[in-house]
């Protein structure tokens, strides 16, 4: 069984934060939820995480500089910014995407999420064929024929 993806889900809204929990717990991965940015920050620099997804417009700390702060620590975290005010993304210039709550379905999100842990973890290696000598020999004679 593949370990599971942990993200760090940042909400100043209680409800909408246990609604995405609950969402991308039961599609396999491990939440662990933040109710601001400061305590967020705090959890992120224990490690251990492979995506934060928060919300855009929260009290003290916004999004960006949450996202900005966390970047100093880990830049190859991918991070999403979520806003259900902002609908574009020039306010949301910190973060590797940008979701508007209204115009983003659960299933939109989940595949961002999705597309993002993918391209943290890299491609996946590529098998080599294991040649005996002989074997090998021949490969090589057969691709120098080619070549010329």
């Amino acid at each position: 069984m593949r370990p599971k993806k942990t993200i760090l889900c940042v909400d100043d809204n209680e409800s909408i934060l246990s609604v995405r929990k609950f969402l991308l717990e039961t599609r396999g991965y491990r939440v662990i939820a933040a109710r601001s940015a400061e305590e967020a920050i705090e959890l992120f620099g224990q490690g251990g995480i492979d995506l934060v997804l928060g919300d855009l417009v929260m009290p003290l700390m916004d999004g960006n500089e949450m996202v900005r702060r966390m970047k100093e620590i880990s830049p190859e975290v991918p991070m999403i910014l979520i806003s259900g005010s902002i609908k574009t993304f020039e306010r949301a210039n910190r973060a590797d995407a940008f979701l508007p709550k209204g115009a983003c379905s659960p299933v939109e999100m989940l595949e961002k999420i999705r597309i993002m842990i993918a391209r943290k973890r890299g491609p996946r290696k590529v098998l080599r064929p294991v040649f005996s000598p002989s074997d090998q020999v021949a490969y090589e004679n057969a691709a120098h024929q080619v070549a010329s």
